[in-house]
């Protein structure tokens, strides 16, 4: 399982540089930005355990200061739910990154983390980042969002069941939840 899934990210890290090669006009992507470390979306219950064994090797006290944010994420998570404002827009900073805005588990971040800054389509419809440069109208190769978390729920289930391999969780009850 755990190849599969490093196996899974180095060909989606494959795609986001290939794009960025070719179109880097376009890609807005650098370290320090972190406009997608704000959208929101929940991960698959193997990407679950990646982040979760990562954030375990970070120190007592950054774990400590990820809780604390993971605590407001997880409130505006809910109310975002409750209101029913539409994900798309909605916009709530992830527990993992730092002051700087670096993600602090950057090695296991999840596939949306990873396909943020290039052209994805889900469910038939495109969607870029709003920093990008990618022009409307204009053909770019995308990554098609749907196959990838099809494969990560046919991971999940393999890890874990098809009841707890069928689950999504937001980043911060990940960290709240299910890090103990």
């Amino acid at each position: 399982m755990r190849n599969d899934l490093n196996t899974l990210f180095a060909a989606i890290d494959q795609a986001f540089t290939t794009v960025q090669q070719t179109h880097p006009e376009a890609v807005a992507c650098g370290k320090g930005c972190s406009d997608c470390c704000h959208a929101v979306f929940d991960v698959s219950c193997v990407e679950a355990v990646n982040l979760l064994e990562h954030f375990q090797r970070l120190t007592p006290p950054v774990r400590e200061q990820i809780r604390g944010a993971a605590q407001e994420s997880l409130q505006a998570w809910e109310h975002a739910m409750a209101s029913r404002l539409d994900p798309a827009v909605a916009r709530i900073r992830c527990p993992l990154l730092d002051e700087h805005g670096l993600c602090r588990c950057y090695e296991a971040r999840p596939v949306n983390c990873r396909t943020y800054g290039i052209p994805t389509v889900i469910d038939g419809k495109g969607h870029v980042c709003g920093l990008s440069g990618f022009e409307p109208g204009t053909s770019y190769p995308t990554v098609n969002l749907a196959s990838l978390q099809q494969v990560l729920y046919e991971l999940s289930v393999q890890l874990a069941g098809e009841d707890k391999g069928a689950r999504r969780w937001p980043i911060a009850a990940v960290i709240l939840d299910l890090a103990g």
